[in-house]
């Protein structure tokens, strides 16, 4: 009686581990993404994140407000037009009147004027504005791309956990049900009088250790699916508890990628946005030079415009129209244009110059010193990406034969045990070693495909591009 319970017991929790949890998922949600509704390939993850993810949205805003630094960069080297209009009352008692009769000064006037300025020459500013103008659109670009790639890779390695995850799960529940129908047998041989009950025993303890395993996996799987999500830019609705809606499409391969590494290093080193932007901001800084010393040279500005203005003296009507007020007209208006040119040039300025001056030195060697360092540094990750993809491709050539060979080591070691000459420690060995090779092969192919994204990465190459280049050929 107490054997037929705990049976039962083992096959209810057997169903729910198998099921995946799905009897208490709560997916009834219906407002869900179009992506999410179908199978989601490498590519469409990569598509959806460029449309949707927050970090490449966010670094599409830093792109639009670099344009406005471009723009500002330029406005030295630009032609200023500005106007200007202005109308005064003036209280009659505090204008002094002309000792002349029939005239007196307005208590009231008006001006208004445009004015056109043009820098001709300002210390090498002018030419540097237009230099800088570019490079900060050219550094802008770079860090936008930096921002972009990182973030397709951070999705690939995320889709391939999703698709680890799946895969240790569909190992687990396999060796899970081995292991269920081992604790069976062992049951009837039990019954049958063949084997000691010691035998049973081993056998359930051997599937309670299994379970946890498929449990964490499980749980990987969550976690993979919701980083995924929200890499994707997408916001779970609150009705959906464990078991996302999403169907991946793509399975961990092992395509062949040759790499060479002097080829690699000078590749990145070539390519690498990083590097790129860093180039910019140097010669930034060195156009900084130029603006820092434009203050020990002179400016020269030419100028045009047109003003127009109120009389200052008016007739007063006879007779007037109250005695002893001044004249309210605004009469007699005067107009004409002006041009002219301008010469300044701060002979000395208290140092303030040569500060600036040695500031911007600093700065551009500081920004070369930047430049070198990350050279190293992505040289260096050139390396480490290289040496990781080389371990994983070893580590992934040597489970070539393993799954075969565990699996028929299993059916020799249940073969003598049947017939009598083997033990059953001997089958349950084998059984978690065909798990363990399936699980280790799982993870090689991940460990394979994660490293040799992380390598394209270090050497420069478009995160998309390998991924389109997948799709096509499913």
């Amino acid at each position: 009686m107490k054997s037929c319970f705990r049976r039962l017991l083992l096959a209810a929790a057997l169903f729910c581990l198998v099921t995946d949890g799905r009897v208490f998922a709560q997916t009834t949600n219906t407002d869900l993404p179009g992506w999410m509704t179908r199978p989601l390939s490498m590519l469409d993850a990569l598509n959806v994140a460029l449309q949707q993810n927050a970090t490449i949205l966010k670094a599409q805003n830093d792109l639009q407000a670099s344009y406005g630094i471009v723009v500002q960069t330029r406005a030295v080297a630009l032609p200023q037009l500005s106007g200007t209009g202005q109308y005064k009352y003036t209280q009659p008692t505090a204008i002094e009147t002309l000792p002349f009769p029939g005239f007196d000064n307005a208590n009231q006037g008006w001006n208004a004027g445009f004015q056109l300025v043009q820098n001709i020459y300002d210390g090498g500013r002018l030419t540097a504005a237009f230099r800088s103008a570019r490079l900060t659109k050219e550094q802008a670009l770079a860090e936008y791309q930096t921002k972009l790639q990182d973030t397709l890779l951070s999705t690939r390695l995320a889709y391939y956990d999703v698709l680890l995850a799946l895969e240790q799960i569909t190992v687990h529940q396999a060796s899970v049900k081995l292991l269920q129908n081992e604790v069976e047998d062992q049951q009837r041989r039990y019954k049958a009088g063949t084997v000691p009950q010691f035998n049973v025993l081993r056998a359930e303890v051997q599937l309670a250790n299994e379970r946890p395993l498929l449990i964490r996996a499980q749980n990987s799987y969550r976690v993979s699916k919701n980083n995924l999500s929200n890499l994707l830019g997408y916001n779970l609705p609150r009705d959906v508890w464990e078991d996302i809606p999403m169907d991946l499409t793509d399975t961990l391969d092992a395509t062949p990628y040759p790499v060479d590494l002097p080829v690699a290093i000078a590749q990145a080193l070539g390519s690498r946005t990083e590097l790129v932007s860093l180039r910019k901001a140097s010669e930034l800084q060195q156009e900084g030079i130029i603006n820092a010393k434009a203050g020990y040279k002179p400016t020269l500005q030419a100028f045009a415009g047109y003003n127009w203005f109120s009389a200052q003296y008016s007739v007063a009507p006879n007779p007037p129209v109250t005695p002893g007020t001044p004249p309210l007209s605004l009469g007699w208006i005067y107009g004409g244009y002006n041009v002219g040119a301008q010469v300044s040039w701060n002979i000395f300025d208290g140092m303030l110059t040569h500060g600036k001056v040695v500031q911007a030195k600093a700065n551009f060697d500081k920004s070369k010193n930047d430049l070198s360092d990350k050279t190293r540094q992505i040289e260096l990750e050139v390396r480490t990406s290289y040496s990781d993809f080389i371990e994983a491709t070893e580590v992934l050539d040597s489970q070539k034969t393993v799954l075969a060979e565990a699996a028929e080591a299993l059916r020799e070691a249940q073969a003598r045990f049947d017939a009598g000459t083997g033990t059953q420690l001997d089958v349950l060995d084998a059984e978690t070693s065909l798990t363990q090779a399936r699980d280790t092969n799982a993870l090689a192919l991940h460990d394979y495909d994660a490293a040799r994204a992380r390598l394209e990465r270090a050497i420069g190459e478009n995160m998309i591009q390998p991924a389109a280049a997948a799709t096509s050929n499913h």
